[in-house]
């Protein structure tokens, strides 16, 4: 049966005089009506040539060069068959180099998939298998992913050698296109075990562009703004699709984006005027900004998990203080990445605003009836930006994918709300299994899946609790199975942020009258990690040790530590590790960077490190 929403005034502003509703014009020229969908590469034709396009670390690229580069890319990706509807696989690192094939892809008419390097094999092997990619582009190193069987693979060193292919300069000329055809498939947590593509038409990145900007998130002339996301996650497309209206991109690589104190170092260096970040990253970089350093305000977009309570008024004050203007987004990749957004100006209850101009915000009950302000009530999307569907997935498209009386589609979104008297959403959290941990939207039956498929594991449960020191985190419960060998296996199967931090064997599942599994009954909090190295048995020696094992035992919450013990297998992670370099550097006055914790997860090595390194500072 076809769900059918109830019919509900628009909650969004009129169009604009000589504005159309881009959502219901047919009067061919906005970019969600058809023809204007190329205009988001049309306004990077008009950025001015000789302005710096891109920078990473050393090597920049102005935007007469980043045409160039990306002309010279659709047209050898194009003589290799893509086109309008093709998908081409880009396994690259962030860099200059991924910018330009992102934008040649799309110069092409093809839509782009990004396949991370830094992903485990197996999933990067899942998302090029089924994509259905037509092409691969990689770098040619160990990162890359097989190709599937009638897939061609090339290295980027291939397409961009015109020296030895004699080709002469192919001119800036996106294909044309309309606005359903597709930009790009990104992958997200699947409930089924397995990861689901997302398909994004280009009028639907257009508009994205136009409504920030409406929204005063994407303001002024010439901004500098950091490329801070995964090409993996669709906040990546909120930063890349700012070169568009002529921004500088400045791209932030791994060890900068996980060390809070390089990462406030570059806001200045590059003098950056807009940074997107998850508020598990917001909260330490806030200690570390300072109104005389780089532009102020600086321009905040927060978004990726929920904002609690202390964080948002910190976020507050430091708006009214002039040294931010914090602005909380919102929005599944389902939307093209933001479909909310409301300004941090205030203390009070943290609230992710209103919908922007291209989409409508419904909140309905289980009947699908519209519930009264002030009472909680399901998400549903309706708008140009919604996404054409799940990647062959056509039964999960129409299952999320719901008819609206306005003769087109909603979208249900799985969050729960509640409206308050002037409009803005307050989240309330998820009304599912989805949960978001650190910015990234994660499916627990994708986890509990990768468990059961590890031999000797005959059931398992994943629930989002927190370790000893309050620090949220993924705690598995397995009936069979050895803790150690678990890890390794969801490590070489899943994302980093998807592998649980704590694992728990059990002998039996508690279980509802019904007879399903009762998750209620699970234990969140873990006092002790359970999976343990083997160097409990000796106790730390010298005062670098003795200092590294207190510190990890007030971070990680272990009763004790070993030097031989291993950060990350006691449930370490980057904000731990943040944590810890953090109290290092107080007690200690070292400046101990985040890298170091994962050059040296070993607790004695980690300590020699730090000898090395404060010997080198008396010295």
């Amino acid at each position: 049966m076809t769900a059918v929403l109830p019919e509900r005034p628009a909650t969004r502003p009129a169009p604009l005089p000589g504005e159309h509703a881009a959502d219901s014009c047919s009067c061919g020229t906005c970019p969600a009506a058809g023809t204007g969908a190329a205009d988001l590469l049309a306004r990077l034709a008009t950025a001015p040539g000789g302005r710096t396009a891109v920078v990473a670390g050393d090597r920049t690229l102005t935007f007469d060069e980043l045409r160039a580069g990306a002309a010279a890319f659709a047209a050898r990706i194009a003589a290799l068959g893509a086109g309008p509807e093709s998908v081409v696989a880009l396994c690259l690192p962030r860099g200059a180099d991924l910018v330009t094939a992102i934008i040649g892809t799309l110069t092409a008419g093809a839509a782009y998939l990004p396949v991370d390097p830094a992903l485990p094999a197996e999933r990067r092997r899942y998302l090029v298998e089924d994509s259905g990619a037509d092409l691969v582009v990689t770098d040619g190193t160990a990162g890359s992913p097989a190709p599937a069987p009638g897939t061609r693979a090339v290295t980027l060193a291939e397409l961009t050698d015109a020296d030895a292919r004699g080709a002469a300069p192919a001119p800036y000329a996106p294909v044309p296109v309309t606005a359903g055809t597709l930009a790009y498939v990104i992958y997200t947590s699947g409930s089924t075990g397995r990861p689901k593509g997302v398909e994004i038409g280009r009028g639907a990145v257009s508009l994205l562009l136009r409504e920030l900007e409406g929204a005063g998130a994407a303001t002024g002339e010439g901004r500098r703004v950091g490329w801070n996301a995964s090409p993996s996650f669709d906040a990546s497309v909120q930063q890349w699709t700012r070169l568009c209206r002529g921004d500088t991109l400045v791209m932030i690589d791994e060890e900068t984006r996980r060390d809070p104190a390089l990462l406030a170092a570059l806001v200045d260096e590059q003098a950056l005027t807009d940074l997107d970040v998850t508020p598990s990253h917001a909260d330490p970089l806030l200690d570390l900004l300072t109104p005389d350093g780089g532009p102020r305000p600086l321009t905040l977009l927060v978004g990726g998990e929920a904002i609690g309570p202390a964080l948002w008024d910190r976020l507050a004050a430091a708006h009214a203080s002039g040294l931010l203007r914090a602005l909380n987004v919102y929005g599944p990749t389902e939307c093209t990445v933001d479909a909310t957004a409301g300004w941090i100006d205030r203390p009070g209850e943290p609230h992710i605003g209103t919908a922007l101009p291209g989409l409508r915000a419904r909140l309905l009950d289980a009947d699908l009836a519209p519930v009264a302000d002030g009472e909680a009530g399901e998400l549903y999307l309706t708008g140009p930006r919604l996404a054409r569907g799940y990647r062959n997935r056509p039964g999960l498209t129409a299952e999320r994918f719901v008819a609206d009386p306005s003769g087109g589609r909603a979208y249900r979104t799985g969050d729960r709300c509640r409206r308050l008297p002037d409009g803005r959403l307050v989240y309330l959290g998820r009304a599912d299994g989805q949960i978001k941990l650190r910015g990234h939207r994660i499916e627990l039956p994708e986890i509990e899946a990768a468990l059961t498929r590890v031999d000797g594991v005959a059931e398992a449960a994943v629930i989002l609790g927190e370790d000893a020191g309050g620090t949220p985190g993924l705690i598995a419960y397995h009936r069979g199975g050895d803790a150690a060998a678990l890890r390794a296996a969801l490590t070489a199967a899943l994302p980093a942020y998807m592998v649980p931090a704590a694992y728990v064997a059990v002998d039996r599942f508690a279980t509802t009258p019904s007879g399903k599994l009762d998750r209620s009954a699970l234990p969140t909090r873990v006092e002790t990690p359970a999976d343990r190295g083997p160097g409990t048995a000796e106790a730390p020696s010298g005062a670098a040790e003795e200092l590294i094992a207190r510190v990890w035992t007030q971070v990680l919450g272990a009763a004790s530590i070993g030097p031989d013990d291993n950060f990350f297998k006691l449930g370490g992670h980057s904000l731990l590790a943040i944590k810890l370099v953090s109290r290092v550097r107080a007690e200690l006055s070292v400046a101990l960077p985040v890298k170091a914790v994962y050059a040296h997860p070993r607790l004695r090595d980690l300590a020699a490190h730090i000898e090395e390194l404060t010997a080198a500072k008396d010295a």
